[in-house]
């Protein structure tokens, strides 16, 4: 039975979701998934100081994953690799906040500078710059600067810590409030999107795979060349001609830009 199901997993997810006591099929789905918790355990271990065991972060994420395939709904219509990151990440922070692995002379440097903080602030009554802490704590800039960096090191949060409780089912927590910085803005998007459809409007397919690959996708002349099946010269002397015609076309349109 299991080694019938074994090749797809979505099968393995409904028949484990009608018992979940099957030990078996639970582990097909921990196996399936477990480079998921390497592929994270390895990225928080990269941003953290030497003495922390990769393996220890593994074992604690596995958890996490086991925490998240018995938890995991699969009527509510979300991929469960999505869903399962954030407990495992979760799952090894919370084994570094036990671990303590922060260093005491860390976590007082963060106490003096979090306490210089708060007496600026109450001074001030509002939040206060890098320099008037330095001030207050009677260090110069860079070695507070310095000190700052090294205090940094205990900013380490649960992802699954809960934020605030609702009324709803689901509570909400750090992992629902923290801003993704590397994501794309929509709005950014939707613009480049615009001026891409513009900047191609009126050129053949070679043109405008030129313009995309070029500006858009960053490869050099030969490799687009290798891709259209042109030489460097060729591709070299297209993209100039179209960069002209462009500043010809845009050129005449300026009036209808700066009007709006």
């Amino acid at each position: 039975m299991v080694s019938k199901v074994a090749d797809d997993i979505g099968q393995v997810w409904q028949v484990y979701k009608q018992d979940l006591t099957n030990q078996d099929l639970r582990n097909i789905l921990i196996e399936n998934y477990l480079p998921l918790v390497r592929y994270n355990a390895e990225r928080v271990w990269a941003k953290l100081p030497d003495g922390v065991d990769l393996n220890d972060l593994m074992s604690a994420g596995v958890f996490g994953l086991i925490d998240a395939i018995e938890a995991f709904d699969m009527e509510r219509g979300v991929k469960f690799e999505t869903y399962c990151v954030p407990r495992i990440r979760g799952a090894m922070l919370d084994e570094l906040r036990t671990m303590d692995w922060v260093p005491r002379l860390v976590r007082s440097k963060a106490s003096k500078v979090e306490a210089a903080r708060k007496e600026c602030e109450a001074e001030t009554g509002r939040p206060p710059t890098d320099h008037e802490i330095a001030r207050k704590m009677g260090l110069p800039i860079d070695e507070f600067e310095r000190m700052k960096s090294e205090a940094s090191a205990v900013n380490l949060v649960s992802l699954n810590k809960k934020w605030y409780e609702t009324d709803s089912y689901k509570d909400v927590r750090e992992i629902d409030i923290i801003e993704d910085t590397k994501g794309e803005d929509p709005t950014r998007g939707i613009q480049k999107r615009d001026v891409m459809k513009l900047v191609t409007k009126g050129l053949n397919r070679n043109e405008r795979l030129i313009i995309i690959l070029y500006y858009y996708e960053e490869l050099t002349m030969k490799e687009i060349g290798t891709t259209l099946g042109l030489s460097e010269s060729r591709v070299s002397q297209m993209h100039s001609s179209i960069v002209n015609r462009l500043k010809e076309q845009l050129g005449r349109r300026r009036p209808e830009f700066a009007t709006q």
